[in-house]
């Protein structure tokens, strides 16, 4: 059987160390079970070397330091050095999966190229990138340009949301977009290793936390996700557990408004505490949380949610489409009313072991059946 070329273009690239696109990008290769796939996957980096990783072909993208337009540069360099790829090596039947609608603007007169060199042009929409908070009207319209244009000319859209593949074929029932659905993954893990326990509790006393006292969240640092909602909403709480917070927070405009709007400084219980990179380390603080808040409303699966699913016995989660999809029955949902979340906090202080146990038991259950890593690289194996 003939080899088969699939190049991937859109992630930071692997070895992942954070993000999304990464880590599926990661799990993908590392858990590939079909020997006839060859992956090319695009990294950004500060020099254009090339090496194997997990079996797959790495060729680095050097990227000038250019602010916003990065993204897009790093994007366009990795198509034409995939063009460059195919033609040297006369490779026919290939497939370039596009992760992100960034170069969009592009997309019609790179499908064109790529189907002179006999390959096929897949992409993944990600979450709806032109509704969030964090983009100016321009940068909203430009994204909304960039998420049609591939609709209109990629060869499938590969959503990993119900949610966002039921919006793709709506919006853009004109084109008639070719879409399929694959979820995003997971794993039910535990390091119980002394050395990772010492690790966590040396976090807990750097930080002034205690094991099962503390309601988590975890996520980018973004309007989108609702930080001023629950912020406010968890001062006005009854509880004498903390509110930790774990993200890329930088003393930015957004951190600002949010203390002037919350006043979360003159309250002790709430902690922002930067960023936990450690894969191992983020898995135990989820497990030992006494819940997760959920604040997430835009895009499709998040990676976040779904960790939370897998370790964290009691998950409260924002009431939206994209959470109910992934999470069902194995969660609590709040909504943004005043005094919503503050109740549903104030009655999970006398929540019973028994409930708690039920929603943990539904949760896993979730990730374990639907969106466990070995069914979802087979899915795409299928397709590629």
């Amino acid at each position: 059987m003939n080899e088969k070329n699939v190049f991937i273009i859109g992630s930071n690239g692997i070895p992942a160390n954070y993000g999304g696109f990464e880590t599926f990008v990661e799990n993908l290769t590392a858990r590939k079970m079909n020997k006839n796939i060859k992956y090319h996957v695009a990294c950004i980096s500060k020099n254009n070397n090339e090496f194997e990783y997990n079996n797959s072909r790495c060729f680095n993208v050097k990227v000038p330091n250019i602010g916003p337009a990065k993204a897009e540069y790093y994007d366009l360099v990795a198509l034409e050095r995939t063009i460059k790829y195919i033609k040297k090596h006369n490779i026919k039947n290939s497939i370039v999966y596009i992760l992100g609608t960034g170069v969009g603007l592009f997309i019609n007169i790179y499908v064109k190229r790529f189907h002179k060199l006999g390959a096929k042009v897949y992409v993944n929409p990600d979450g709806c990138e032109w509704k969030r908070d964090k983009w100016n009207k321009i940068l909203k319209k430009f994204f909304k340009v960039c998420e049609k244009k591939m609709a209109q000319n990629a060869d499938l859209l590969i959503c990993d949301s119900i949610n966002i593949e039921k919006y793709m074929k709506e919006e853009y029932k004109k084109y008639n977009p070719k879409t399929t659905f694959i979820a995003y993954g997971s794993e039910l893990n535990k390091n119980d290793s002394e050395e990772a326990k010492e690790e966590l509790e040396n976090w807990y006393k750097e930080h002034e936390i205690e094991k099962e006292k503390y309601y988590l969240i975890v996520g980018r640092f973004v309007p989108e996700n609702n930080y001023e909602t629950m912020i406010k909403e968890f001062i006005k709480t009854k509880t004498n557990k903390d509110l930790v917070i774990i993200t890329n927070v930088e003393k930015n405009k957004f951190y600002e408004e949010l203390k002037q709007k919350t006043n979360f400084d003159r309250d002790k219980r709430i902690k922002f505490v930067g960023t936990v990179y450690k894969k191992d380390l983020l898995m135990q603080i989820r497990e030992n949380a006494y819940a997760y808040i959920h604040g997430h409303e835009v895009g499709g699966t998040n990676p976040s949610l779904l960790e939370a699913l897998a370790t964290t016995k009691l998950n409260v989660l924002l009431d939206v489409g994209f959470n109910r999809e992934v999470a069902k029955a194995g969660a609590m949902y709040w909504n943004k009313n005043e005094n919503n979340l503050k109740e549903m906090i104030n009655k999970l202080e006398g929540i019973s072991k028994e409930e708690k146990e039920k929603y943990s038991k539904l949760s896993k259950e979730r990730i374990e059946e639907e969106y466990n890593w070995t069914k979802i690289v087979k899915r795409y194996e299928e397709i590629f």
